[in-house]
C-alpha cells in the first residue's frame, strides 16, 4: 500500500520532472496549492467590502461599509444573501472560458475550491444542508456534455462537507440564452422553466445554490423563488464571478 507521505514524494519528484504549467499563460509556476501562476492570480479581480449584504453587488466607491442597497430594499430577492468571487473581468474570466467553453474540468474543479475556500465576510456555510447547481436542460447538456454549475458544486459541497443535490432542481424548458439580454427580457426568458421533481427532501432545508456568473441574478432568483415555494427554510447562493 502507498502511504500518504510516498504519494507526496511521488509528487513532489513528478512536479521537478513535470513542473505545472498555467492553463492561462503558458508558464511553468512551482506552487503546488494553486492551479494559476502568481501572476495570473494577481489579476484576478476579487469582490471585497464593500458590497450589499443581500444581492452582493459591490458598491463602486470603495470607502464605508457593506450594507443593503436601494434595490433589494425596494423588491429584496428570493434569497437569502448572494456572494461571487470575483468579478467578471482579467484572469478570472479567462478562467471561467478555459473551463465552460474548453471543458477543461481541472480549472473547473479548482475554482469550485476556489468558491469554497473564499471568506466572504464571515459567512459561515458548514451549517447548510444541501448544495444545489443550477440545472441545464438535457438537450444543452447533450451538447456541452457536462453542466459546469455541477462541477463547481461538487467541489463546493466536497470541501464543506456537505452534501451534493442534483436530481431536486431540473430544467424542464430549453430556453434561449441568458447572453444579450436585458434584465427585463432574462426575467421573461427564464420564467418557469425549472421544476422540482419532489419538495419532500427539501422541506425546511437549508440550500446553497451554485452558478457560474451572477449577470442580473434572473437565474438564480427563479430557482431560490422555486425552491422557497416548494418548503426550502433558506436559500443561498455562491457564484464564481458577477458582472
Amino acid at each position: 500500500m502507498i502511504t500518504c507521505k510516498s504519494k507526496k514524494i511521488a509528487s513532489s519528484v513528478a512536479d521537478l520532472v513535470f513542473p505545472p504549467v498555467c492553463p492561462l499563460c503558458g508558464n511553468v509556476y512551482h506552487n503546488e496549492s494553486s492551479l494559476f501562476c502568481s501572476d495570473c492570480m494577481a489579476h484576478f479581480s476579487f469582490i471585497s467590502s464593500p458590497f450589499c449584504h443581500i444581492c452582493g453587488r459591490p458598491f463602486m466607491s470603495t470607502e464605508g461599509t457593506s450594507h443593503i442597497c436601494s434595490s433589494c430594499i425596494l423588491s429584496p430577492p428570493p434569497y437569502s444573501h448572494a456572494r461571487a468571487l470575483g468579478h467578471y473581468d482579467g484572469a478570472l474570466l479567462d478562467a471561467i472560458h478555459f473551463f465552460k467553453y474548453r471543458g477543461d474540468m481541472r480549472t473547473g474543479e479548482k475554482l469550485g475550491a476556489y468558491i469554497a475556500a473564499w471568506a466572504y465576510d464571515t459567512q459561515d456555510y458548514t451549517g447548510y444542508d444541501y448544495v444545489i447547481p443550477v440545472p441545464l436542460h438535457r438537450k444543452r447538456l447533450r451538447e456541452r456534455g457536462f453542466n459546469q454549475s455541477v462541477i463547481l458544486a461538487k467541489q463546493v459541497a466536497k470541501k464543506l462537507s456537505l452534501q451534493l443535490d442534483i436530481g431536486t432542481l431540473v430544467k424542464k424548458i430549453d430556453s434561449r440564452p441568458q447572453v444579450g439580454l436585458g434584465r427585463k427580457h432574462r426575467k421573461r426568458n427564464i420564467k418557469g422553466v425549472f421544476a422540482v421533481v419532489s419538495d419532500k427532501k427539501i422541506d425546511g432545508k437549508r440550500l446553497l445554490l451554485v452558478d457560474d456568473v451572477f449577470t442580473t441574478g434572473s437565474t438564480v432568483g427563479e430557482c431560490s423563488r422555486l425552491l422557497i415555494r416548494h418548503g426550502a427554510e433558506e436559500v443561498a447562493v455562491l457564484t464564481l464571478a458577477r458582472t
